[in-house]
């Protein structure tokens, strides 16, 4: 069918504006109701083993990982649970900018402290949304991975998985750095965002692959940005990771 043959394209709206929260911005909308569905989707994969700690990333740069994460995310809080958003992504930190939050300390001033125990008390944001609170990315560090993959990083998840019922990570391109599999075998599950015109079949097939590697439940994929003449542009949901045939 063709749908990754487009020439990928680098933004950087979403780092500058944040993501558009549809969810919120107008929850009766079909796309709004896209993301619950999604949201239902996952927590029927939670049947057998419960999904507390979930990433989202992507193939490449501007495919919407950070817009599917928060509308996700904001379908959780809207049903209850309470939910903490990190922003994992240190090079291309998002989610300040969409929350109108400050970012002068966030993960990284967590993970570079002097202290043993790891406080998250002056770290973390409310966000304007009923249960749901942030911890932003804070200062652009010089060495992500290396702190994505140390043992605070892993103490903080452990430790806040017991405060809330769902911890959402945005985290790196899996194509662009090696931080994301660094920290993918430590979560419950790992979402792929691709990106219908942009994401290409070879990338998505590479990065399930190194998913795979790093021993990572990978949950499934969203197709974002999918167009239908009737309902507009939208999101899709599935688990068949073959692109051969187009199928997905």
């Amino acid at each position: 069918m063709g749908l990754f043959k487009h020439r990928y394209t680098k933004s950087n709206d979403t780092m500058n504006n944040g993501a558009m929260l549809i969810t919120l911005a107008d929850p009766k909308s079909g796309p709004a109701e896209q993301f619950r569905t999604i949201r239902t989707n996952i927590h029927f994969m939670s049947v057998d083993r419960p999904l507390k700690t979930v990433a989202f990333t992507s193939p490449g740069i501007s495919e919407g990982k950070s817009t599917v994460m928060a509308n996700v995310a904001i379908a959780w809080a809207q049903e209850g649970k309470r939910v903490l958003l990190i922003d994992a992504d240190l090079r291309r930190s998002t989610l300040h900018a969409t929350f109108g939050l400050s970012n002068q300390k966030g993960l990284t001033t967590v993970l570079t402290g002097d202290s043993k125990e790891v406080d998250l008390s002056n770290v973390v944001q409310k966000s304007g949304v009923e249960n749901l609170e942030v911890l932003t990315a804070g200062p652009v560090p010089p060495n992500p991975s290396e702190l994505l993959g140390s043992q605070r990083m892993q103490s903080l998840i452990n430790g806040v998985r017991e405060v809330y019922d769902i911890v959402a990570l945005d985290v790196p391109p899996m194509l662009q750095v090696t931080d994301t599999q660094v920290l993918s075998s430590n979560l419950d599950g790992i979402i792929l965002v691709v990106r219908q015109g942009v994401t290409k079949k070879a990338a998505i097939r590479r990065a399930v692959e190194m998913l795979k590697i790093s021993q990572a439940n990978v949950l499934g994929y969203v197709m974002n940005d999918v167009y239908d003449d009737d309902a507009g542009y939208g999101y899709g949901y599935g688990y068949d990771y073959d692109y051969e045939g187009g199928e997905g």
